[in-house]
């Protein structure tokens, strides 16, 4: 009983303070102290200090604030002019046309970013008057820009993904890795989508693009190896063992100065910009951490993850039911809030239960990005929405509706991952072995 009168304080004290606007991070925080207050007897104020410090000085949360600097730096350079030149020819003949630019563009952005709202406001400055210009249906730029743009959470360097490996403890690389195939596969389907759509649809009437012979392709193709060598040299330094995940976001920094050095788009204020920008991010989602980490705390105190694992456990859901739960549990969410704050909050109750249930804790990261990628295109607080209406001046309804087959597609990978788990577990479990597994 004692653990039913917890749970009912704990989401009466979140949700009042998320409701008069309090950050999320205090507002966890809050409920922590009002949950150690009434539950137990130790000291609140040097718990809380503790645990703040202990989440905020890990090593590998470095990589975090690093990531963020580089999607950053790319955002204030040339790249989503030069991606569209470059992709432009290549995708122009496919079933869609230049539709295509949205999602390859933004899985593109998604390696060198890792942030959803970074690929959506780059990629949709380049494609979305290059596309109207050509005729193509508005609905059809809208919702596969709203889709495409959530990759920025599962393809690495994924802020999502560290967020997730910083809660449960997990191998940052390995996540990485867990997420690449998921990730291209949720693309290839978009893209699937969009040339059905386009073999199918009577008001599919673009305008015809000008053939280029291989030789010309390939010349524009030049503007895409900047990139492609950045993601290489990211992505692959990991991947052979030469750095660990933080140490790549290092090197990717550093790759992303001399790229935009050598594009004359760094400048002082340029510089400047990136970095505040890039402070105040990592500000935020260390804030949230912070609580994450102390509300985490506060309830184990309680008692009540390990309560409500055994509540479940007494349930006897099979594990496909238990994922069902979760599904639906983690859509209703994201509907009131971000996916990183989504995946902090939970973590604390959740973890036990997976764990519990015999789940991976690599391939569960997946699947929770993955639905937690829908909380980014789903009202009333579905960031991407926000961003696309910004862009477009288009009414909130509008975009949900040309944003909905892409929130159902998502639906079917989180089925596609349940059938063959191995989508997202083969690449961590035949990582080379080296010093990248932080």
């Amino acid at each position: 009983m004692t653990e039913i009168y917890a749970i009912a304080l704990f989401l009466i004290v979140l949700f009042f303070l998320l409701g008069t606007g309090v950050w999320v991070g205090l507002a966890l925080m809050g409920v922590a102290w009002v949950g150690m207050e009434l539950f137990t007897t130790r000291p609140v104020g040097d718990t809380m200090i503790t645990t703040i410090w202990a989440s905020s000085s890990s090593w590998t949360l470095t990589a975090l604030p690093l990531f963020v600097w580089m999607g950053e730096i790319l955002y204030r350079t040339r790249l989503s002019q030069d991606m569209f030149k470059g992709l432009s020819p290549w995708l122009a003949k496919l079933p869609g046309g230049l539709v295509h630019t949205n999602i390859v563009g933004c899985t593109v952005f998604a390696a060198v970013s890792g942030s959803s709202a970074a690929t959506l406001t780059t990629v949709g400055k380049m494609s979305i008057p290059e596309l109207r210009a050509r005729n193509y249906p508005e609905k059809m730029i809208i919702g596969t820009l709203a889709g495409a743009a959530t990759l920025g959470l599962m393809i690495p360097p994924s802020l999502a993904l560290i967020v997730y490996g910083v809660t449960v403890n997990e191998s940052i690389t390995k996540l990485f890795f867990a997420g690449v195939m998921p990730g291209l596969l949720l693309a290839l389907m978009f893209m699937g989508y969009v040339a059905i759509t386009s073999l199918m649809s009577k008001d599919w009437n673009p305008d015809v693009e000008t053939d280029m012979s291989f030789a010309e392709k390939l010349r524009n193709s030049r503007f895409l190896l900047p990139v492609f060598a950045l993601i290489s040299v990211v992505i692959g330094s990991m991947y052979l063992g030469f750095a660990t995940a933080t140490e790549a976001a290092a090197i990717g920094v550093i790759g992303s100065l001399t790229l935009a050095l050598f594009q004359g788009s760094l400048d002082w204020h340029s510089f400047r910009e990136s970095l505040m920008g890039a402070m105040r991010t990592s500000a935020m989602i260390a804030l949230i951490l912070a609580g994450a980490a102390f509300l985490k705390l506060s309830m184990g105190f309680t008692g009540l993850p390990r309560a409500l694992a055994d509540g479940i456990a007494a349930m006897e859901l099979s594990r496909f039911e238990l994922l069902m739960a979760l599904l639906v549990f983690y859509i209703v969410l994201g509907m009131f809030l971000d996916g990183i704050s989504s995946v902090v909050l939970t973590m604390a109750v959740v973890e036990p239960m997976v764990r519990g249930a015999g789940i991976d804790l690599i391939w569960f990261g997946i699947f929770v990005v993955v639905v937690v990628e829908m909380a980014q295109i789903t009202p009333p607080i579905g960031f991407n929405l926000f961003v696309l209406q910004g862009m477009t001046n288009h009414e909130m309804g509008y975009i949900t509706k040309a944003a909905l087959p892409m929130f159902a597609i998502m639906v079917f990978m989180v089925f596609v991952l349940i059938w063959f788990p191995e989508v997202a577990t083969w690449l961590p479990e035949n990582l080379r072995s080296g010093p990248a597994t932080g």
